[in-house]
């Protein structure tokens, strides 16, 4: 479906009511310092229509934005610091598109959504852009979509859908401010990461942005993620201290699978390795309403072969025990990935779990969304975002947004995802 069928207005700025405190938000914390400046754009669509959905949502982000007001903002250089530090300044406004589409929510496909979110004009943001943009598209059938696209040195996950929450408080008039007092500086509280990791992980996001990648938008089925799951409990891996969780289930299918379908014409010695995120407020005493970034990543190695041809479960394990060595990444002596050979970046899988982050409660009036996606044109590295369950949960499996595999291997990374699904495991 042609993009030609969304309608743009021209973007309006929406500023926070007059006479609040513009206080600058120096940006000092480990986890701020350790984020890239890259895009994340999160869209929510709701089949159920409320009234007046652009003009309320952007009347609600005014009303936001006096509580949040770092969110207009705009990065500054820190002239104080030793010039890897920055902060955040003024409150300029967060530009505002108000769209229509000609079609139904439901005829929303993969190609169509770039058009309904508002992009910066590269990969990287600069500090003059603003921190958030925003689009509200209101379709045919009285469905709307929210695309909140973000500088990640503001927020990650949970604090844009902290924020949104909030908007959508206010949109249908629970209450006159948030039910969660917003936080941004939590310098207090959060620990430093050590020096070496901070570095690590820039150094990893920073890379040379790729268009070269299939955007591909998948399921995987429920019926595969139960069987993982049921085996990996059967098997008493992991001592049984803990069931199998959807994560890693799902991340464990998605590793093995793409390695089977992209890591071609290498032997089975190769290293292959998985990234994730991993959201750490609640293991480093991060204060309620903390909006900042408070997230590190986790590494995996193997090789391709332990991967592509070892039992699923095994992999899930991998992974778990990945997982239970987050904490050893918030200590001087600790290690970012395993020991091993280095994965070249083709060979590696980067995953971000969206999940519990709160995107799913997000209620402008109409009820929750009817789905929460994911949606890039370019990347860092090969990634995938697990998506969260819509107003129907995970009836039929788990939603993926991908730019993972180069289009010469979409096809196959497709056909593996079939075919697991069709064996017994």
């Amino acid at each position: 479906m042609s993009a030609a069928v969304v309608t743009k207005s021209t973007p309006v700025l929406v500023v926070g009511p007059p006479g609040g405190d513009d206080a600058t938000v120096h940006l000092t914390s480990s986890f701020d310092r350790s984020a890239v400046p890259f895009r994340v754009t999160a869209l929510l669509l709701f089949d159920r229509s409320i009234p007046q959905p652009a003009e309320t949502i952007r009347t609600a982000v005014s009303e936001a934005l006096a509580h949040y007001r770092p969110v207009a903002g705009r990065l500054a250089a820190d002239a104080d610091g030793d010039g890897d530090l920055l902060r955040i300044e003024g409150a300029a406004g967060v530009p505002f598109v108000a769209a229509s589409a000609r079609c139904a929510l439901a005829d929303v496909a993969a190609p169509l959504l770039g058009s309904l979110a508002v992009w910066y004009p590269g990969g990287l943001c600069r500090h003059a852009d603003p921190l958030l943009l925003v689009q509200v598209t209101e379709f045919a059938c009285g469905g709307f979509a929210v695309a909140a696209t973000w500088n990640h040195v503001l927020t990650d996950g949970e604090g844009m859908a902290q924020f949104l929450g909030a908007v959508g408080e206010l949109a249908r008039g629970a209450s006159p401010a948030p039910s969660v007092r917003p936080l941004r500086a939590d310098d207090d509280s959060l620990p430093r990461l050590p020096q070496s990791l901070v570095a690590a992980q820039k150094q990893a996001l920073s890379c040379v942005f790729n268009r070269d990648f299939a955007l591909l938008d998948f399921t995987v089925p429920a019926g595969l993620i139960g069987r993982v799951r049921a085996d990996f409990d059967a098997a008493g891996l992991d001592g049984g201290k803990q069931p199998c969780t959807v994560f890693e289930a799902v991340s464990a299918v998605l590793w093995q699978c793409r390695t089977r379908a992209a890591v071609v014409s290498v032997s089975d010695e190769a290293p292959v390795a998985l990234s994730f995120a991993a959201n750490v407020r609640r293991l480093v005493g991060a204060r309620p309403g903390y909006y900042g970034n408070c997230a590190v990543v986790q590494s995996v190695t193997s090789t391709r072969g332990q991967v592509a041809n070892g039992a699923v479960v095994d992999v899930a394990r991998m992974i778990r025990r990945a997982k239970e060595r987050i904490p050893d990444l918030l200590v001087p002596s600790g290690t970012t990935t395993e020991q091993g050979a280095m994965a070249l970046p083709y060979h590696t899988l980067v995953l971000s779990c969206w999940r519990n982050l709160g995107f799913e409660t997000t209620d402008f009036g109409g009820g929750r969304p009817a789905r929460v996606t994911w949606h890039g044109e370019e990347t860092v590295v090969p990634g995938c975002v697990v998506c969260p369950p819509g107003k129907d949960g995970d009836k039929d499996g788990v939603s993926v947004m991908s730019l993972c595999v180069r289009p010469e291997h979409a096809d196959a990374l497709l056909a593996e995802l079939t075919t697991s699904a069709d064996l017994k495991l």
